[in-house]
This record gives C-alpha cells, sequence and structure tokens, in this order.
C-alpha cells in the first residue's frame, strides 16, 4: 500500500484562500537546514522549546493556515503542539525565506497575519541579497528591529572603517535568552569547493 503523504500537495490557506507551495530552491533549503540546527543545538541543550522545518502545518487561531520554513515553539508554549498532527496556536517564532513564489506574501499578507495572531518574532530571510530581516512584536505590533547582511569578500573591501565598524555580524533570537546566531553560518555551507 502506497503511502497518502507521497500525493499529498503542500498549500497554506491565506484569507481563505488555498494557495499551493512550490518546491523549495537548494539555497533556501540549505538556509533552513543552518537555522534550524543552530536553533535545534541551543533548545535541545536547555531543553527550552521545539524546532519545525518547513514540512509542518501551523493553524493560526485567524483561521488561517500556514507552513512557515521554520517554527520556533518555546517550552511554555507545548500545548499547541499535536504530535500527531500539526502546531494549533500562535508559534513563538517565524522565519520566511523569500522566494520567487513566495517574496510577495511572505513580506506583506503574512507577515501581517503573523502580526495580528500574535507572533513574538519574525525573521524574513532573502537569499538573493544575503540579509535577514528581524521583526519583534511588542505592544501588538511588529517593530523592525534590524537588517543583517552577509557581506562577500569584495563587498567587504568596499567599505569604509565606520561602515565596518557599524555592521552586526550576529542575530539575537529575542525569545531565547542567550541565543546569537552568526549571519556568516546561516548563509554558509560550512565548506567551499
Amino acid at each position: 500500500m502506497l503511502n497518502d503523504a507521497l500525493y499529498y500537495k503542500p498549500y497554506e490557506i491565506i484569507g481563505g484562500k488555498k494557495i499551493m507551495s512550490a518546491m523549495a530552491a537548494l539555497t533556501h533549503s540549505g538556509i533552513i537546514m543552518n537555522l534550524s540546527n543552530k536553533i535545534f543545538s541551543y533548545v535541545v541543550d536547555n531543553k527550552c522549546g521545539y524546532v519545525f522545518p518547513d514540512n509542518v502545518d501551523v493553524h493560526l487561531p485567524d483561521g488561517n493556515l500556514f507552513r512557515p520554513d521554520l517554527t520556533v515553539i518555546t517550552a511554555e508554549n507545548k500545548e499547541i503542539l499535536n504530535w500527531k498532527g500539526a502546531i494549533r496556536g500562535v508559534p513563538d517564532m517565524v522565519v520566511e525565506v523569500l522566494s520567487p513564489s513566495t517574496r510577495k506574501n511572505d513580506l506583506t499578507i503574512k507577515k501581517d497575519i503573523y502580526e495580528a495572531n500574535g507572533v513574538k518574532e519574525y525573521w524574513i530571510v532573502d537569499p538573493r541579497n544575503k540579509t535577514v530581516d528581524v521583526y519583534i512584536l511588542c505592544d501588538g505590533k511588529f517593530n523592525f528591529d534590524e537588517s543583517y547582511h552577509k557581506y562577500d569578500v569584495d563587498e567587504w573591501e568596499l567599505l569604509d572603517d565606520e561602515e565596518k565598524s557599524a555592521v552586526k555580524s550576529e542575530i539575537k533570537v529575542s525569545i531565547f535568552n542567550d541565543l546569537f546566531i552568526k549571519v556568516d553560518d546561516i548563509f554558509s555551507w560550512g565548506y567551499d569547493f
């Protein structure tokens, strides 16, 4: 008997409309793997949460169904986990990696929906520009925290000393006390050919 999951076509429900999900590019998957590994190691070592890559349905209280690229749930919020099904409630942190097919929704409507539902931290990762934009929920609204950029060697050399000193190379994950992720680690395979 064939596994029914082989025939499951991933989709999201945004504002009552069913939207099919496209296959992710290798760069996209690599970024998610890098972030998953960093956050997963931290939450396991500290027994403080759960990390799920992009194959998990998140049913938000307002009726929207999303499949975020990365979902983080703190231990204090674990009641929203249905281990035989999906996440039913508001994640603590969501990461979306931009792709041509999701870019517009990730930057606009999904960001607004995550905000309205009370997601505490939202990261938008742009593989093309090698940036991470971080939003932190404060008083029910997302505040733009910072835009982080991975500089290639040629780009770095174009910066003057003042610009170089202003570059932030680590991102603080606000939902945890002492988790910092290096920007270079997000956009790196860990080896060169």
